[in-house]
């Protein structure tokens, strides 16, 4: 295995893993499987007292990805301000479309679902799938934000709050 290609991904950097969220690299290791000495990035999801290890080489393949960039962020409000874009197909299918937007890491799509799924206290009620998917996307976007602007995830969450409270007013 060379060692020639430098990865974009160093220890201490706060990277985007799609099925989990931010998570930050505390170390890359060597470790053997089945044979082969793989270099792994040990991820570690503190939120979520998880540790994860990705092999350095299919990181990038598998979606994992830098922090949005500010600009990313703005566009991410912006898509928070639009309106609710619902399909009329069946809540299962919608649910998995939404699943999958949540999973893609993509923030932009993580945001579509914040909007599409928001409700203020005088819309009819959520059912309990819809607001598991609401409460998922929304804790993905708000920790992003909080890691970008290197604020915590309270501030953060004022911050999308606010957004989507100017949307309904």
């Amino acid at each position: 295995m060379s060692k020639t290609k430098k990865s974009e991904f160093r220890p201490n950097d706060y990277v985007v893993y799609p099925a989990h969220g931010v998570g930050k690299i505390v170390s890359i290791e060597e470790q053997e499987v089945a044979g082969l000495t793989l270099e792994m990035f040990v991820l570690s999801f503190e939120k979520d007292k998880m540790t994860l290890r990705v092999p350095t080489d299919k990181a990038t393949v598998i979606g994992m990805r830098s922090l949005a960039s500010p600009d990313m962020i703005d566009k991410a409000m912006t898509t928070l301000k639009g309106r609710a874009r619902v399909k009329r197909a069946m809540w299962s299918r919608r649910a998995q479309e939404y699943e999958q937007k949540i999973n893609s890491g993509d923030l932009i799509l993580i945001a579509e679902v914040v909007r599409d799924l928001h409700r203020t206290d005088d819309q009819r009620e959520q059912s309990y799938s819809e607001r598991q998917l609401y409460e998922a996307a929304l804790e993905r976007l708000t920790r992003e934000v909080a890691a970008v602007s290197g604020g915590d995830e309270a501030q953060a969450a004022k911050q999308v709050d606010e957004v989507l409270m100017s949307r309904a007013a």
